[in-house]
């Protein structure tokens, strides 16, 4: 329940943001505002914020508007941007503030490969990626500031360093992790500009029709419920574009087998996407997969869907591949991770249902 209500919070932060997109196309964290005096005469923004921010220097603020973490009302600007009066300067980072020291903490990593700019981490269901307020313990972050712990030139605290993109605590996969500023550099512009390869594997309710697809649509905080993300018209003000491309693997008759691959990354994409088109994840808790969507109401049936959702205690979805060219070498890498065993059990249980 805890993590839960991190996972809430860290999204909920991300509102305060608006039209502001983060090297994976998810949200961005804002961690310092100015408002620009009104008799301010024009001045870089570097040196503004050197003059406003103790213990910053020039070159830091620089190279944190390389990486488009400087918005000025709003949008990134480079450290030669002037500003003006009645300007909102922001910093912003790809993850939440950090209130306090981030804890080593010895938590076995799954790590598939690693070279002297990129980790690629395959993260296990239930893990938090990002600390965040009220928790601090537990998450991927403090398992990488163990794990670094003997390297130097690894500061889990700079966000220059560190995870590229994330995924939910309750979804499986690979991540990649940046070494070294440029690799971070180097890797959000891919994200960003949508040439990695990430395709996921989810276990839906019902089979789609047409069983391969394309939805688009803005995600966005549900008007309703905001603990929820719901999708608004792709021509709507509201909400961020969002595109997802889904292909049924196999059917099992009630609930199916799909690919979908990410052409942007909102928070809970896959899983507000195939909501949307009627095909929640099975047992995605928060967008309504955790209850009887298909089938018969036989006290057999109903009995059989509750051994699943104690099979695979969490929504059903899988980072199962991930492609992108190496900063450094520029060769392009791909990797594939197994899917997890709580989601091959589902998969066999259903594949064994006489649905006759």
């Amino acid at each position: 329940m805890a993590e839960d209500i991190l996972e809430i919070e860290q999204e909920e932060l991300s509102d305060d943001i608006q039209g502001v997109e983060s090297t994976d196309g998810g949200e961005l964290y804002e961690h310092f505002r100015f408002v620009v005096d009104k008799g301010q005469t024009l001045l870089r923004v570097d040196k503004y914020l050197v003059a406003h921010m103790q213990g910053s220097s020039r070159n830091r603020i620089q190279q944190a508007a390389d990486a488009g973490c400087i918005l000025a009302n709003g949008k990134p600007v480079k450290s030669n941007y002037r500003v003006k009066p009645y300007d909102v300067i922001s910093i912003v980072m790809d993850r939440p503030r950090y209130e306090c020291e981030i804890i080593q903490e010895d938590i076995p990593l799954n790590i598939v490969y690693e070279d002297d700019a990129v980790l690629v981490v395959n993260k296990p269901a239930g893990l938090v990626v990002h600390p965040g307020h009220g928790n601090y313990h537990g998450t991927l972050v403090n398992a990488l500031a163990y794990y670094f712990r003997n390297n130097p030139n690894y500061d889990v605290s700079d966000p220059r360093l560190g995870l590229v993109h994330r995924i939910d605590k309750d979804t499986s996969g690979l991540l990649v992790v940046a070494k070294t500023p440029e690799a971070k550099t180097h890797l959000g512009k891919q994200f960003f500009n949508k040439t990695t390869r990430r395709e996921y594997v989810a276990v839906v309710w019902g089979v789609p029709n047409p069983e391969k697809g394309r939805i688009e649509g803005n995600i966005g905080r549900s008007l309703r419920d905001r603990l929820q993300m719901d999708v608004f018209p792709p021509d709507s003000e509201y909400g961020k574009h969002a595109v997802t491309h889904y292909e049924v693997i196999e059917s099992f008759g009630y609930v199916s087998a799909v690919k979908c691959v990410l052409e942007t990354g909102r928070t809970h994409q896959i899983r507000v996407h195939m909501k949307h088109i009627g095909h929640p994840l099975f047992n995605d808790a928060r967008y309504g997969g955790d209850k009887i969507l298909r089938g018969t109401t036989s006290a057999k049936y109903q009995q059989f869907v509750r051994n699943c959702f104690e099979i695979c205690p969490r929504q059903a979805l899988h980072a199962r591949t991930l492609g992108f060219v190496h900063p450094v070498t520029g060769k392009e890498l791909f990797f594939e991770s197994e899917i997890p065993a709580d989601m091959v059990a589902l998969m066999e249980k259903w594949r064994k249902l006489d649905i006759q």
